[in-house]
């Protein structure tokens, strides 16, 4: 089963991206989809216990948290230029190292939450040690925003439901 939907996963991504409909095209990708498919299909889906049902839940939440992490990026630009641009914000400035440990159990959660705090400008994760987390914040109010939690707990609620306390 997951062979399968590694298989269609990919394939859909590759028409997707290719925009290619002929038969020589969705032949070439059909024929690379498989290769990888059979090469690493292990990889994705490591955790085989959830169900199609689970995954495709799974998919929609992440879907939701997308659109979120789109807007706190968008709310982040509008920080860092504030920063950038302003005589106040340029004294708001004051980088420093933030460490905190997460609740997320994981690999791929963990993932997910370090790749969403790098791409949300003012932030970099830095190392990933177990669940400890080492984060460059560029002032006082970004580290404030990273340490409520509410982005780990998005995370969570998509891939650890069973987390969210």
């Amino acid at each position: 089963m997951y062979p399968l939907l590694v298989f269609l996963l990919l394939f859909v991504t590759w028409v997707a991206f290719s925009g290619k409909f002929g038969a020589f095209h969705l032949g070439l990708g059909a024929l690379s989809a498989l290769i990888v498919t059979v090469i690493s299909q292990d990889l994705l889906f490591a955790d085989r216990g959830k169900s199609l049902g689970e995954r495709l839940g799974e998919g929609g939440r992440f879907v939701k948290y997308v659109f979120w992490l789109l807007w706190q990026v968008v709310l982040a630009n509008v920080h860092v230029f504030k920063l950038a641009m302003t005589k106040a914000g340029e004294e708001e400035i004051a980088p420093r190292v933030v460490k905190f440990k997460t609740k997320l159990k994981s690999d791929f959660a963990k993932f997910v939450f370090a790749n969403s705090i790098t791409l949300t400008p003012g932030t970099i994760t830095i190392q990933i040690k177990g669940d400890r987390y080492v984060v460059h914040a560029i002032s006082a109010a970004v580290e404030k925003d990273l340490l409520t939690g509410e982005m780990e707990k998005r995370v969570a609620a998509v891939f650890e439901p069973e987390v969210i306390t």
